[in-house]
């Protein structure tokens, strides 16, 4: 049985819910950033109320757009500051949104279980050694330092099963590992360092990857991110996050009713709505009634 942290996930379980909490004042949609004690407490106990199975934490926005970079010691700072004022009001497991290895040191030293890294372990050359350490759940989303051609799905497959081999190789036991097709991080063009170059229409690879997540699996469960992201906006029109969440929740049932085990959202309550009816209809879907 596979399990993130604590949470068993995949498989016959609930489709999860994973509740981001950006502690970045430059992360793109405003409304989820937590700079304070008071926000971020406020901020948990809502996401636990709501029903997130989990919460994300992260400390540097990496859109693709943006050109932010900010420095270990800062990321490490806002890291390890929330989740000391989150493990006091919340028994939610925390998940750790990085790519950096002191960052993901200085919170797994805290008791966080769970490292979600959007480069796949192939940003630091010294995440591997950290999390064969502290042997946590990781979340490995596909990446690439080089331009990616050709099919979408073959490649995004082939780019996780090299994330996945990197974790084996750091002895991560294989159900404690889950993936991510990272919609959202595969670009023509971007001013971050923390996405994919692809020589093809970035729009048309996210939905290509919505309709094809059950082949992209390999055997683990997988998670799932669009909440407001930027094709959400380009397929309305919508250049300001804060009005694309019925964009977001349409993209999250697709999700869901093609095979995505956890989804990662801002807006927990709305999504677990959604998340309960279209599992409910995905149920019936495969049994054919």
């Amino acid at each position: 049985m596979s399990k993130l942290g604590s949470v068993s996930v995949g498989n016959s379980n609930p489709v999860r819910i994973m509740g981001i909490l950006n502690l970045s004042p430059e992360s793109f949609f405003k409304k989820s950033i937590a700079t304070d004690k008071e926000m971020i407490t406020n901020k948990t106990r809502e996401m636990e109320v709501q029903g997130a199975d989990f919460i994300d934490v992260g400390g540097m926005s990496t859109a693709p757009y943006l050109k932010t970079i900010i420095s270990q010691r800062t990321e490490s700072e806002r890291i390890t500051r929330a989740i000391k004022i989150i493990q006091h009001v919340s028994n939610l497991p925390i998940s750790v949104d990085t790519c950096r290895s002191e960052v993901a040191k200085s919170a797994l030293e805290l008791g966080v279980d769970i490292i979600n890294d959007i480069s796949g372990l192939k940003y630091d050359k010294d995440m591997p050694r950290i999390v064969e350490k502290y042997d946590p759940s990781l979340i490995l989303c596909a990446f690439s330092k080089n331009l990616v051609k050709g099919n979408q799905i073959i490649q995004t497959k082939n780019l996780l099963r090299e994330s996945i081999k990197i974790a084996k190789s750091a002895h991560i036991s294989d159900n404690h590992i889950v993936v991510d097709p990272a919609i959202g991080f595969f670009r023509k063009k971007g001013k971050g360092k923390f996405f994919t170059r692809i020589n093809s229409d970035w729009v048309k690879r996210d939905l290509l990857i919505l309709n094809n997540l059950r082949s992209l699996k390999l055997k683990h469960p997988l998670l799932v991110s669009v909440s407001r992201k930027s094709f959400i906006g380009n397929l309305l029109q919508i250049k300001n996050p804060n009005d694309r969440l019925y964009g977001s929740l349409a993209a999250e049932s697709i999700a869901v009713l093609n095979g995505a085990d956890i989804i990662r959202t801002h807006d927990v309550q709305e999504t677990k709505e959604v998340v309960a009816i279209s599992q409910k209809l995905s149920h019936h879907f495969r049994k054919g009634l």
